[in-house]
């Protein structure tokens, strides 16, 4: 619950900078997000019917800090959620865990609609996952095991600001696992005993976003795909799409689909034997509090 806590102060934290940014006016920077927080709750006493008390939240920030003067265009976006969920006297369980961070730094061809570009993905999780909850007893994953880190030089395609398509010949991507129990099991692809597994290859990342694509509902897309130089055949794909339904100012309805397939990363059947690669596909639908601030 403290991570939680935390996450909650970092949203103040960047709601407050949003509003400052639209108060003072800053010239060339667009700041700006969307945070919501979703909550449900059932309690049953002496209930004929069966069931167990629940509790369940969610916090999810998309945010963005995007400079843009003459010929240069630096995008950065935050990606954030936490979510736990609890029934009866069974331990918490995660719903939810992201902690997603990228910057792209891009100047202009020749007065065209393509940039030259570096770009930084950095992605991780909060939290200790477990591969048999509500036991929690056997570690799958948790904070920096594993994060990825990819760096690359591209063109990026960015007609306006609400669409763009990065292509890029040379990516670097590593995989970190610093939880020594997992990385001498040889978990996401890092050898036994090692930390760090590098890969070089080509990578593209699609963003789109559209709101009011019908009243009071916004959508955003990602694609980022990966296939490295050694394996070209074998490609990474991380797709997410989201729907945030606007009820009013204050209240919202958010749904989330997010689709992922890595090589790598070896399914655990619930035997705890480890299988080849799965498609993993996760969704989530919540009714909350959600404010949108920035331009």
């Amino acid at each position: 619950m403290k991570k939680a806590l935390g996450i909650g102060l970092l949203f103040m934290a960047l709601t407050a900078v949003g509003q400052t940014a639209e108060n003072d006016t800053i010239k060339h920077w667009k700041i700006g997000g969307t945070p919501s927080f979703t909550f449900n709750q059932v309690s049953l006493t002496n209930w004929a019917a069966g069931g167990k008390n629940s509790v369940a939240g969610t916090f999810l920030l998309n945010s963005y800090f995007n400079y843009s003067k003459n010929k240069i265009k630096w995008d950065n976006t935050i990606d954030m959620g936490y979510g736990l969920t609890k029934q009866g006297s069974d331990n918490m369980v995660k719903t939810e865990d992201k902690l997603y961070l990228t910057s792209k730094l891009g100047y202009q061809a020749d007065g065209s609609k393509w940039y030259y570009t570096a770009l930084m993905d950095f992605k991780t999780q909060f939290d200790v996952g477990y591969s048999d909850p509500p036991e929690n007893t056997t570690k799958l994953s948790e904070f920096m095991a594993p994060a990825y880190l990819n760096l690359s030089l591209g063109m990026d395609y960015k007609p306006n600001d609400n669409f763009s398509v990065y292509l890029s010949p040379l990516t670097s991507k590593m995989t970190v696992v610093l939880d020594d129990s997992l990385s001498n099991a040889g978990a996401f692809g890092v050898k036994e005993g090692e930390n760090l597994r590098s890969e070089f290859g080509a990578s593209a990342k699609l963003l789109a976003k559209k709101a009011n694509i019908v009243k009071n509902v916004d959508v955003s897309t990602r694609l980022d795909l990966f296939s490295n130089m050694k394996k070209p055949q074998n490609i990474d794909v991380d797709w997410e799409l989201a729907f945030n339904m606007k009820v009013n100012s204050f209240l919202s309805a958010v749904a989330t689909f997010n689709l992922i397939y890595d090589d790598d990363i070896k399914y655990v059947n619930a035997a705890k034997e480890v299988e080849g690669p799965r498609v993993q596909f996760k969704q989530l639908f919540g009714f909350g509090i959600s404010y949108k601030f920035g331009q």
